[in-house]
């Protein structure tokens, strides 16, 4: 009898499944190819969004409480940051964008409706700040232009901050359009804190910050996220790369395999005419007018909320400005590979016929809502692309985009059938409080919980630690609670790690954790001991190349890595061999540090015979284009395919432009290049004449010496620059080469 009621128990519990949410698509308007341009009010512009049915848009803030934001963060406490651009493209030459006038503002909602009621200046006179991250009452920040972080704090308690501290200094200027820049400031699962374009990362605790290096740098543009296991997700607008390095953490290097955006996805589906694309109607539009293909992708966000259908939890929200939309991306594990698709079929998640929405950065919130940051401006290109004799120029003039500057909102989108949550209040808990939201459903919630743990640095926490990280939660409290426990144990597991404590113990149980999750974590925690040829780890780690999860098998292959033993040589050629015809596995095995180093290594051999200036100059130059070009060019300078037949960006192997006489290459690094290139288009290469003459030595020194030629020294970029310092527009090879 009792077997009975327990079968009947779980049948009803299979049954009553899930609760299903409205989801239905719009039915999209006719589109407008040449809609006006006049300001809307936030009332007026709210009428002018198309999302799927049951879900709806709420206005957070606007102008004058917010203007030209570009990213927001929020402290333990739910306060909000706003980080703001107040000099970007004011004018269609970007006249005064270089002054330090740009601010971070503290929002404030004062009695829990969801909408901010108080603004307060919490840092003046920024130049275009770009990367925030809220640690403890620290806010550290990094402005345009610069590789610094800095910590500003407000001491009393005024919402002004008067403290302010230089935790990280790097003496060098970085150069160059200001679109092709880091951001981020992501604390990882893993404790380590990333960017894009630096190939650093930092990582803070009670004792001040440690660096670390990425071999071959982290790659990038404007936005990055992370999924619940720490894997990052990235985006270059340059590129026209709505999501990129993706499939592995960026420790191990990167891996984009064919496939893992799916046919079709790079296809937009605005409900508004695009005429303000770089490029034009020919290259750039549908017939309709609307944008053909993605190209200002920026602020991606892996929603990881709890107040939005379950569907929406692990989706990629892709902000696309130049389209004035929000694409909703399902990321689908097809063995082992990461998959995009479009959720809906010919439309997008959010869509506006507002030609001012500029959707520049999505966020999960702590009320478990997905907010969207709105620059609502004109124009939305930095100027390299505005000048006279560009395509853009013209269209703004003619559209009045110049004029329409000084704005800004920010949004939160909603389920009519789910209530957002209230303000959080964690920064005054202690630390024995904050693991109860270890396993909170709200993936910030859970993040923010850790990184307050650990910049406390109370160890009074860890046997707590250890007993959640312990724990096999069964079946029952699996489904019957809103906890997901596994992810609890992960985070245990990194909060340890963050305080200093991998246990090699709890490592070697956690490796037969019933959860895959728990099981990944393990064995990147294992690496502490692998890096020490432990064969009681390896001989445990073994039996995982047969794991029922393909993910626990390909976290395997990137960790034994980190051993030179025969036994983890041994077992990865076992590996490989049970997996030959798995991409991802394979490739896993072959990626990581060491496999990064080589490659490394043999660029310093090519320079094995160069002077000791020529290797100097040409390796800064290596960092420089794997930071910079690579996304184009390509890691071997044949460039970044786009689709079957066509190149994102010309190669540079074999070029006569780069093989020929050095004054092409350095004007073309100064001043970018138009037109034409072998009889295809590529669009423009944008000047990179605001660096220094060293750094443009750097770069074309690297390009040419993997071409065979001779270096560039600096005072020959010098003499270039000179001869031609009057020149502002870019330049076209029938012009260089005539």
């Amino acid at each position: 009898m009792r077997m009975l009621w327990v079968s009947l128990l779980f049948l009803g519990i299979v049954s009553c499944g899930k609760k299903e949410y409205k989801d239905k698509i719009y039915v999209k308007p006719e589109i407008v190819r040449e809609a006006p341009s006049d300001f809307l009010s936030p009332e007026e512009s709210l009428e002018k969004f198309y999302l799927p049915e049951g879900y709806r848009i709420e206005l957070v803030a606007s102008e004058p409480m917010v203007n030209e934001p570009v990213a927001i963060a929020w402290d333990g406490d739910g306060k909000m940051y706003v980080a703001q651009m107040d000099t970007y493209m004011q004018t269609v030459d970007a006249d005064g964008e270089d002054e330090p006038y740009s601010q971070i503002k503290l929002l404030e909602d004062l009695d829990g409706d969801g909408k901010m009621d108080k603004s307060t200046v919490f840092i003046d006179s920024l130049l275009l700040p770009r990367m925030i991250l809220p640690l403890d009452d620290r806010l550290i920040v990094n402005e345009t232009y610069s590789y610094d972080l800095w910590s500003y704090r407000d001491t009393d308690n005024d919402g002004v901050a008067d403290e302010k501290i230089r935790v990280y200094e790097n003496p060098k200027r970085r150069g160059g359009n200001l679109e092709h820049q880091q951001s981020g400031l992501v604390w990882n699962l893993d404790n380590w804190v990333y960017t894009t374009y630096n190939p650093l990362r930092f990582r803070f605790n009670k004792d001040g910050i440690q660096v670390d290096s990425l071999v071959g740098g982290s790659g990038g543009q404007w936005g990055l996220t992370q999924d619940d296991l720490g894997n990052m997700y990235y985006s270059s607008a340059g590129s026209e790369i709505a999501a990129y390095n993706f499939q592995i953490p960026p420790i191990y290097g990167e891996f984009n395999p064919k496939g893992q955006i799916s046919e079709g996805f790079m296809e937009p589906w605005p409900v508004v005419g695009t005429p303000d694309v770089q490029g034009g109607a020919k290259l750039r539009l549908k017939a309709d007018g609307t944008l053909n293909k993605f190209t200002g992708v920026a602020g991606q966000e892996i929603y990881r909320g709890h107040k939005l259908p379950p569907s929406a939890y692990g989706d990629l929200f892709i902000p696309e400005p130049v389209g004035r939309l929000i694409r909703r991306a399902k990321v689908k594990n097809e063995n082992g590979k990461k998959v995009l698709y479009n959720a809906y079929d010919e439309a997008e998640f959010l869509a506006s016929t507002d030609l001012n929405f500029r959707p520049v950065q999505a966020k999960t919130g702590p009320d478990g809502s997905l907010y969207i940051v709105d620059m609502y401006r004109g124009i939305i290109q930095e100027g390299n692309w505005t000048r006279e004799g560009s395509h853009l120029r013209p269209v703004i003039l003619r559209k009045g985009l110049d004029k329409n500057i000084g704005k800004g909102r920010i949004y939160r989108i909603v389920h009519e059938e789910i209530e957002p949550s209230g303000k959080p209040q964690l920064l005054d808990k202690s630390a024995e409080e904050l693991v109860e939201y270890l396993g909170h459903p709200n993936g910030w919630y859970r993040n923010t919980a850790q990184k307050l743990i650990i910049l406390k640095g109370d160890m009074g926490v860890v046997p707590k630690l250890k007993e959640i990280a312990m724990d096999n939660e069964s079946f029952w409290t699996d489904n019957f609670g809103d906890k997901d426990y596994a992810l609890q144990r992960v985070h245990a597991l990194w909060t340890l790690e963050g305080l200093g404590i991998v246990d090699r113990n709890l490592i070697l149980q956690k490796l037969n954790d019933q959860d895959y999750r728990v099981r990944i974590s393990a064995i990147k925690l294992s690496e502490a001991f692998l890096k020490e040829d432990d064969n009681g780890i390896i001989k445990a780690l073994a039996p995982l190349q047969n794991d029922v999860d393909i993910n626990v098998v390909k976290q395997l292959a990137l960790s034994l890595g980190y051993s030179q033993s025969t036994q983890a040589k041994e077992l990865s050629s076992s590996i490989v061999e049970q997996y030959r015809d798995n991409e991802v596995i394979t490739a896993s095995i072959a990626l990581g540090i060491k496999a990064k180093d080589s490659e490394f290594l043999k660029f310093k051999k090519r320079l094995a015979n160069s002077s000791r200036i020529h290797k100097m100059t040409a390796l800064a130059g290596y960092d420089i284009y794997m930071q910079t070009c690579v996304t184009c060019h390509g890691p071997d300078l044949k460039g970044v395919p786009n689709g079957e037949n066509s190149l994102i960006a010309p190669p540079l192997i074999g070029s006569p432009r780069v093989k020929g006489d050095k004054e092409v290459l350095v004007n073309i690094l100064l001043n970018g290049l138009t037109g034409p290139i072998d009889g295809k288009e590529y669009g423009i290469m944008l000047p990179m004449g605001s660096n220094d003459d060293e750094w443009i030595s750097q770069v074309a020194s690297y390009i040419r010496t993997m071409n065979s030629t001779s270096w560039v020294r600096e005072r020959e970029v010098a003499e270039i620059r000179e001869k031609n310092a009057d020149r502002k527009n870019y330049w076209t090879l029938e012009e260089l080469l005539k």
